[in-house]
């Protein structure tokens, strides 16, 4: 297959997604349907290395995760991430359900082994996936290798529409409020000021540099500076490698608001250089890249298994979910949304977030107001559960699996 051949097939995937979003309300993800199409085309014609084909080999979308994360740094401030104590808080106890359930589920069902493997891949990433993979891989376990991956793969299936959900639930009902003129920020302990871009100067200069004319502020100047971010947070990450593992994406996002609050970069500088929608797109084919490892064999032999195992952790983060975010004042739906996130993390939180309140909303100040409220949490939620805490988990429990012996 020719490069603008596979390029053609899987941007068109991802129109078609959007088409079926917006048809639907949102009511049908986009993530959701591109996940389908994927899956049968990988099952049909496409060859196992479209997305590379296309251009977006790995090395490409972890640099687009790097750029992307900073950006959204520049979203938040310093005050606005101790304001997301509760949204921390909800995001670990899920984290607590998912593994009590799993765990309670796999004594009676199943065996150690196979709760050892799937917990951390339910809790977020593709990176505790990939360890526990290669893990059960190296103990002599074919099937639980592969079943990390399905796990991490299909579970967002779930998450995706049940987010979906959940946020419009909230949605309508922060909505309903403001029409009513009842609403306030923050009326529920999650909300988020978040920081506006500049509209009256998208190349003004950053407070650091203002001694430097507008005109020198160039899409290549803001590129640099993403970079230059970034790779701070990659040698802090290796610098604290010996002592604790923090994922260089989580430090990308502390970094990020670290220098929009110092005035190092600008608010949204990766829309501003023009890249943002294309970051995205690349990001996204990254996702479902990992879809051609899913073959019709493997899914069978191991369907029922992987649904009880995601049926099992989606009640788990519920149930527990639920009911810190009623000690803490925070909805159901608002508090299962943040959970869900550790089905699926950035960028599809962005995403469905995003889709939810366009589906939701009638005007840019509507927007505003939903956005302010939901973006945030489920930004940081997904950072807490499939960035930080679902890797530190993986390479913990690869530790304690029993290799097979038969």
């Amino acid at each position: 297959m020719s490069q603008m051949l596979a390029l053609l097939l899987v941007t068109g995937v991802l129109y078609f997604g959007d088409v079926i979003s917006v048809r639907t309300k949102a009511k049908i993800p986009s993530v959701f349907v591109c996940a389908v199409l994927f899956l049968l085309g990988y099952w049909s014609f496409f060859p196992k290395d479209i997305i590379s084909i296309a251009g977006v080999a790995p090395v490409v979308a972890i640099m687009a995760m790097y750029l992307l994360i900073t950006n959204m740094g520049t979203l938040l401030s310093i005050p606005e991430l101790l304001r997301q104590w509760k949204t921390i808080v909800i995001s670990l106890s899920g984290i607590i359900g998912i593994m009590a359930a799993v765990w309670c589920i796999c004594a009676f069902l199943f065996d150690t082994n196979t709760a050892i493997v799937t917990t951390p891949p339910l809790v977020g990433g593709i990176v505790s996936a990939v360890i526990m993979s290669k893990g059960a891989a190296e103990a002599g376990l074919v099937d639980l290798s592969v079943f990390a991956i399905l796990i991490y793969v299909m579970q967002g299936f779930a998450g995706y529409p049940l987010t979906t959900l959940m946020l419009q639930r909230e949605g309508r009902r922060v909505l309903e409020l403001y029409r009513s003129g009842q609403w306030h920020e923050d009326m529920h302990g999650t909300g988020s000021v978040l920081k506006k871009a500049d509209s009256q100067n998208e190349n003004a200069m950053p407070g650091l540099f203002r001694m430097f004319p507008d005109s020198y502020n160039t899409g290549y100047f803001k590129f640099f500076r993403l970079a230059l971010v970034g790779y701070l947070a990659y040698l802090a990450s290796n610098w604290l490698g010996p002592l604790i593992a923090v994922s260089p994406f989580v430090l990308c996002l502390l970094f990020g608001v670290i220098a929009s609050s110092a005035g190092f970069l600008e608010k949204q500088p990766l829309q501003k250089a023009n890249g943002f929608g294309f970051t995205i797109m690349v990001l996204m084919l990254f996702i479902f890249d990992t879809l051609n490892q899913a073959t019709p064999d493997m899914l069978l032999r191991l369907l029922v298994p992987m649904l009880v195992l995601i049926t099992t952790a989606i009640v788990g983060m519920f149930l527990v979910s639920w009911v810190i975010g009623k000690v803490l004042g925070v909805t159901m739906e608002m508090a299962f949304a943040i959970s869900l996130t550790a089905m699926y993390g950035f960028p599809a939180d962005y995403i469905i977030t995003n889709e939810a309140v366009t589906a939701l909303t009638q005007n840019a100040k509507e927007r505003e107001v939903l956005m302010q409220h939901m973006l945030a949490p489920m930004l940081v939620g997904g950072f807490i559960s499939v960035t930080m805490v679902s890797v530190v988990l993986a390479g913990i429990m690869v530790g304690y699996i029993t290799p097979f012996t038969g």
